[in-house]
């Protein structure tokens, strides 16, 4: 028969746990650092960087343009002079003239001197051999973007420079535009501005998502145990009359608030600012977006978001129990931290679908749920089955937090381990060799 002393450990009392939430809550507000690294850093951070990056992109692109690229061309008189006069009115261009070899013209331009190397040669087609036509051969390094931009800026020259000379060839034979224009290609559309912004948002916001979870659970996770050892607290607070669960009850569900809050601030920061951060990008290639979500899809990412944060609060917290000082509570959670941002990264394949599979698969099937619901789409079987599966995996994690709280010398700091080492003494039964 189990002592009361040992079911005081054991047993949950909610009025405990609210008092211990809200104590932990304040003390979190107090910090700077948390406030930091859980709430400000996520909610800001990335839309930040996205802006910069894409600024970046747009002062890089606006640079490139003014630099002129640097051609030598080589050709027989006649397509040389009427060539070279298409050019002379665009600034683009820079001439070089150069009575170097070929081979090394070529060198020049792998080695970064020169931009590209234009070859005019006769065209050897029977049927192409018509006054004033040639051949274009361009010669450029693929490695050096102002060779690669040098490129495109003369095959745009040529393509212009074809169309006159064929229209002019085409009056001297007599024949007339539609005669010559065998077929015409046109593309458009049909999907709408919102469902543009739903794509965009499919993108951008679930890896934010993790990410910002994960980060915002990272502090408070650390803190809550190895935090308090450090500042020699955590005796202290074990010794209180609140059982022993009912403080790790209370210290999960606060890690669980800031996790999925920094999730929730930084997913709404992104559907806020998304927008205005690619409409100058857009309003180059003549596109606007819509990022409005539906209405539905706000419980599912508040859902969404406390799932992931519960799932990842429960790992980094049973690790975090084995370490004594902040610093060993990072080199702990580090690996879970960086496991849990994997997954994520293969979400951007083309053509991903929200499988059955995919739904038992943790962090990604919540990550999904995410994306689907910001485009307007609720798959019920997956969602069901990524409920089920990410209740069962925050369970089976805090499960296995209660059994390492069993013993004592955990609790108190003094086990002189890690997760492996716990893992291979205490469950699999194994001897460990001490090291010196």
């Amino acid at each position: 028969m189990k002592s009361s002393a040992e079911t005081g450990k054991r047993a949950v009392d909610w009025p405990q746990v609210r008092v211990l939430y809200l104590r932990e809550l304040r003390a979190a507000l107090r910090e700077k650092a948390i406030v930091i690294n859980s709430i400000l850093i996520p909610t800001f951070l990335y839309p930040f960087l996205l802006w910069v990056a894409l600024t970046g992109i747009m002062f890089t692109a606006g640079q490139t343009d003014k630099v002129p690229s640097r051609l030598v061309v080589r050709s027989w008189p006649e397509a040389r002079i009427k060539f070279q006069r298409a050019l002379q009115n665009d600034k683009r261009f820079q001439w070089v003239d150069s009575d170097q070899p070929i081979a090394a013209l070529e060198e020049r331009v792998r080695l970064g001197q020169l931009d590209a190397l234009v070859e005019l040669l006769p065209a050897t087609n029977t049927a192409a051999a018509l006054p004033g036509n040639f051949a274009a051969r361009i010669t450029y390094s693929q490695s050096q973007e102002r060779s690669a931009a040098a490129r495109e800026r003369i095959l745009g020259q040529l393509d212009d420079f074809r169309e006159k000379w064929v229209k002019r060839e085409s009056r001297k034979l007599g024949l007339e535009a539609p005669a010559l224009q065998g077929f015409t290609v046109s593309s458009r559309n049909v999907a709408s501005t919102r469902q543009m912004g739903a794509f965009v948002l499919g993108l951008v916001a679930p890896i934010i998502f993790v990410v910002m979870v994960a980060v915002g659970t990272f502090y408070p996770a650390i803190d809550a145990i190895a935090g308090e050892r450090e500042r020699n607290t955590w005796e202290t607070l074990m010794s209180s009359a609140a059982s022993r669960v009912s403080i790790v009850t209370a210290k999960y569900l606060y890690v669980v608030t800031l996790g999925g809050l920094a999730g929730l601030l930084n997913l709404t920061v992104v559907l806020l600012t998304l927008k205005p951060v690619f409409a100058p990008l857009l309003a180059q290639a003549g596109k606007t977006i819509d990022c409005t979500i539906p209405l539905a899809a706000l419980p599912v990412a508040v859902a969404s978001s406390l799932l992931l944060a519960g799932f990842v609060a429960a790992g980094m917290m049973l690790l975090a129990c084995f370490a004594r000082t902040f610093k060993e509570g990072q080199a702990m959670i580090s690996p879970f931290y960086l496991a849990v941002m994997v997954p994520v990264m293969f979400l951007q394949a083309p053509g991903l679908k929200f499988s059955i599979a995919l739904a038992f698969i943790p962090v990604v099937n919540v990550t999904l749920v995410v994306r689907e619901a910001l485009s307007g789409v609720f798959h019920w079987p997956q969602m069901a089955i990524s409920l089920a599966v990410s209740l069962a995996a925050v369970a089976l994690l805090i499960r296995a937090a209660a059994y390492v709280l069993q013993f004592e010398d955990v609790v108190m700091g003094s086990y002189g381990g890690g997760f492996k080492r716990f893992f291979q003494q205490r469950v699999l039964k194994r001897p460990t060799e001490v090291k010196s």
